[in-house]
């Protein structure tokens, strides 16, 4: 290759001996899931191109970089496997330095066609690159900003129900200067403005918040500014409970215009008090019902984990999960209703018991049946995982149209916090970022598997670009293995081909199309 430029290509085509092979330099390399810092060694002071897309991981301490999005290994794994001890290992030795790339970058940020020189196995200094997305730009026109609760060409598909469970990180609006949430009445109005930014694009019929002041006027501060910023009618539902200290709880705001309360408020305090709740509420256009019970589990820190990689208190958790399922099945009979959405900060990741104990009791985990392991919700550290969930059982499941987290919040740096900047924007609102899930409550949709067709539907490759037909409407998103959106595109024509040409690579296609979830593994070389 001239100008002693070398383009190296991770992803490439499989060799029987399991190595991964370019066939423009010859150069071996060791399976993309245990590609390292390392394998840049023998390139040092040289400048190399990667055709591999390169992502951006952390932003806190100088810009960090690697070939993969870099997951949190109990979020992909179960504890202590061999899978979850080989990401553990990964995740330790891919990711490297990017020097000189100027501007704010936020982490996920992907960069296609980066050109860097090596300084060690793991320092490189950006010279350029064909493009970068997942800027905040791209964050604010491509998702949608006006009227998500009714907009159809969302990625929360066709839905009469759009519900969101969002962490305030410390709402207080009575009791400010104790150390946790706002100091004083300028904190407080910053914080306010960067979340009603946010709370008023997303226009849900139904929020659940934790970490929001105990007592009724933080809830009935954001339900008036609702009202206000949306034109529509916001309610609270009223606990009973006073403002008292910094304590936080979990609480309701619902548009009264849309839905109505059904029965009253159960409060589950096992473990701890007022952050476990359900309350059912009645779509008024249908009739129909459905449990939302929402939920804030006790954190990870403050004790000893003991090894643990699940942290601290993980058998608390996992006695809150249990009182999550009893709490259902005492309660269903008095809401006269079966369908139960679960939603909330539970302080767990995917693989962890907590959720475990949820999916073993009937529930189903929405971000892995419409985003297999693409979605997150927290960074930490610079490893993405969802610690805010949404499951439910099958019969609310055959109501659920999709469900999507709106990346905000966690991948952005804490200097543009409320309290360490005058930023007014709606970003970085919180450190999780809001789980937004849309329900066509009367609806009996058929419940997928992770291979079943969408009838009608095909899917081919034309030059390196999508080919689908008969899915007209619907939605498909491409994931690497290590869950990085490559591309999320609405299928807008019969016979769709996709705009955006596909890098070499290993990837889990995900099709959404007439109610129906297709996914399937495609190699492209």
């Amino acid at each position: 290759m001239k100008n002693n430029i070398i383009r190296i290509s991770i992803l490439a085509c499989i060799l029987l001996s399991g190595t991964l092979f370019h066939a423009q330099e010859h150069i071996r390399f060791s399976d993309v899931e245990h590609w390292t810092v390392t394998e840049l060694q023998p390139y040092v002071g040289k400048t190399v191109v990667f055709d591999q897309p390169v992502y951006t991981c952390n932003n806190y301490s100088g810009l960090t970089a690697s070939l993969h999005r870099v997951m949190s290994p109990t979020n992909q794994y179960e504890p202590l496997t061999a899978e979850y001890n080989r990401l553990v290992t990964v995740n330790n030795n891919s990711t490297f330095y990017l020097n000189g790339l100027s501007g704010y970058h936020r982490m996920g940020e992907t960069i296609y066609g980066l050109t860097a020189k090596i300084n060690s196995a793991n320092s490189l200094t950006y010279i350029s690159s064909v493009s970068i997305t997942g800027t905040r730009s791209d964050m604010e026109s491509g998702y949608p900003t006006v009227d998500i609760a009714h907009d159809s060409t969302n990625s929360i598909a066709q839905h009469n129900l759009l519900v969101c469970a969002a962490n305030l990180e410390y709402y207080l609006v009575e009791n400010l200067g104790t150390g946790f949430g706002a100091d004083n009445t300028s904190e407080q109005q910053k914080q306010h403005t960067k979340i009603m930014s946010a709370l008023s694009k997303i226009n849900a019929d139904i929020y659940g918040f934790v970490e929001i002041e105990q007592g009724q006027a933080a809830l009935q501060k954001i339900a008036t500014a609702l009202t206000q910023f949306t034109g529509r009618n916001y309610a609270i539902i009223n606990d009973g409970g006073n403002s008292s200290g910094s304590y936080t709880k979990s609480g309701y705001v619902y548009c009264s215009d849309v839905v109505s309360p059904h029965g009253g408020l159960r409060n589950n305090n096992v473990r701890l008090s007022n952050r476990k709740k359900m309350q059912a509420f009645t779509h008024k256009a249908t009739g129909e019902r459905f449990i939302f019970s929402l939920n804030h589990f006790k954190a990870k820190s403050g004790g000893n984990a003991n090894g643990d990689p699940q942290g601290a208190y993980n058998a608390d958790r996992v006695q809150e999960a249990q009182s999550v399922l009893s709490e259902y099945n005492a309660n269903k009979s008095y809401y006269s209703d079966e369908d139960i959405l679960i939603m909330g900060d539970l302080n767990a990741y995917a693989k962890e018991d907590p959720i475990i104990t949820l999916i073993e009791g009937g529930m189903t985990d929405l971000h892995r049946y419409f985003h297999a392991d693409s979605s997150y919700s927290y960074t930490y550290h610079g490893q993405a995982g969802y610690l805010d969930h949404a499951l439910c059982n099958s019969t609310m499941l055959q109501q659920v149209t999709g469900m999507s987290v709106w990346h905000v919040n966690s991948d952005e740096s804490d200097s543009y916090t409320y309290d360490k900047s005058n930023d007014l924007t709606m970003f970085r609102y919180s450190d999780h970022d809001p789980v937004l899930v849309g329900l066509r409550l009367g609806a009996r949709l058929a419940i997928s598997d992770k291979e079943t067709d969408i009838p009608g539907a095909t899917i081919s490759w034309q030059g390196g670009r999508i080919h689908i037909q008969n899915a007209e409407g619907g939605r498909y998103s491409l994931t690497t293995p290590f869950g990085q959106v490559m591309i999320s595109e609405k299928i807008d024509s019969h016979d769709f081909l996709s705009s955006q040409a596909i890098p070499k690579g290993l990837y889990i296609l995900n099709l959404y199309a007439n109610g129906r979830v297709e996914r399937k593994k495609y190699f492209v070389n």
